[in-house]
C-alpha cells in the first residue's frame, strides 16, 4: 500500500521529479521584436528544462483573431499553460525567467541561477 500512497502524492505534485507533460500556447500579435522575444524566451526555456516532455503551439492573432476569446487574451503576447492543472497565463515577453519557471512549477537547480 505504500507504493498507492506514492502515486496519489506524485499524481498532484509535478515538483517530486515526475515527468508531467506540458501543454503551452503562446498568444502573439504579428512579427513584432516582443512577440519574437517572447517565442525565443519560452522555446529556450522549454527545450532547457522541459526537453521532450511538452508541446508548444505559437498562435499569432494577427492571422487568427478568433483564437483569442475562448482563451480570453487581453495582452499579448501571452503564454497559456494548460497543461499540466491548474491553468495558469503568464503575459509579456517571457524574459524574466525565474518568475516564469516558478509560475510553470519546473525546479531549478539553484546553482544554475
Amino acid at each position: 500500500s505504500d507504493h498507492m500512497i506514492f502515486k496519489d502524492k506524485s499524481v498532484s505534485g509535478f515538483k517530486d521529479g515526475v515527468v508531467g507533460k506540458y501543454d503551452l500556447q503562446l498568444f502573439v500579435a504579428g512579427n513584432t521584436a516582443r512577440s519574437s522575444r517572447a517565442i525565443i524566451n519560452i522555446r529556450e526555456i522549454c527545450e532547457q528544462h522541459l526537453k521532450g516532455r511538452y508541446t508548444l503551439e505559437v498562435v499569432d492573432l494577427g492571422r487568427s483573431p478568433e483564437r483569442a476569446s475562448p482563451e480570453e487574451i487581453i495582452a499579448l503576447p501571452t503564454l497559456v499553460k494548460r497543461a499540466p492543472m491548474p491553468k495558469r497565463r503568464f503575459i509579456g515577453d517571457l524574459s524574466n525567467t525565474v518568475r516564469l519557471l516558478t509560475g510553470l512549477d519546473i525546479d531549478i537547480p539553484t546553482d544554475r541561477l
